[in-house]
């Protein structure tokens, strides 16, 4: 411990430098997973999510897209439900992340939600969001609203994933995609493009170092302190 900082155990600190953040790339494609939150059969949130898709394999990334169709309510199920399983390791699989929920009675929808819910911040000693990106996006059946792509933010933080800072919002969906479910050009599919740009970017400069950019000091600390006490008892 130093004398200005008599709270700090020395021991586990890491002093940020730009050397731990330089590692070599990989050379995989970028594995981005899609989650949008409708179960309508002419869906704009999953219309959004499959242009979202088309750019990312244009921009060179590996994609899935996840059904929620069959996905059970939050605890209405087991963990070992096919529907979750797959959502979980699809999860795992990921280094980022791009969520679309329509807007309803101001919020995102339950469907949306529910997915993000059996996502657990961890699985034994894998968490299957921390350190990944995320771009978040939303439809509207009105006016343009960001009430939705706010609370995803939140929700990202909360996942402790990388939450790029553009994001998108179509307002009057209905308006924005033609028939075979293709959106038509506008400012709003300009703005979709530069959302999932930046999500390939920030997953390139991140996936290799996100060990290190999610390493904290207060979880060093609390392992120490498990693994003290380990000993202890095993020494009794």
């Amino acid at each position: 411990m130093t004398d200005d900082l008599p709270n700090l155990v020395e021991a586990l600190v890491v002093t940020p430098a730009a050397a731990l953040l330089r590692a070599e790339p990989s050379t995989h494609a970028p594995r981005i997973l899609l989650l949008y939150g409708s179960l309508r059969e002419r869906s704009y949130s999953r219309f959004l999510t499959l242009e979202a898709e088309r750019l990312l394999r244009h921009f060179g990334a590996e994609t899935r897209v996840f059904d929620p169709e069959g996905l059970p309510l939050p605890d209405g199920a087991g963990a070992d439900h096919p529907k979750v399983q797959e959502l979980r390791e699809l999860s795992l699989w990921s280094e980022g992340q791009v969520w679309v929920s329509p807007e309803r009675h101001g919020a995102m929808t339950a469907v949306m939600k529910a997915q993000i819910d059996w996502i657990p911040l961890a699985l034994g000693a894998i968490r299957p969001t921390q350190g990944r990106t995320l771009a978040v996006m939303q439809v509207s059946g009105g006016s343009q609203s960001f009430n939705a792509v706010n609370q995803m933010r939140v929700l990202g933080r909360w996942m402790r994933m990388i939450t790029i800072p553009n994001q998108s919002s179509v307002a009057k969906a209905f308006e924005e995609f033609d028939e075979a479910g293709r959106m038509k050009p506008s400012p709003y599919y300009d703005r979709v493009v530069d959302v999932m740009e930046e999500l390939v970017k920030f997953t390139l400069l991140t996936r290799d170092v996100s060990a290190h950019l999610t390493d904290r000091y207060s979880e060093r600390k609390e392992a120490a302190q498990t693994l003290a006490a380990r000993v202890g008892l095993a020494a009794i």
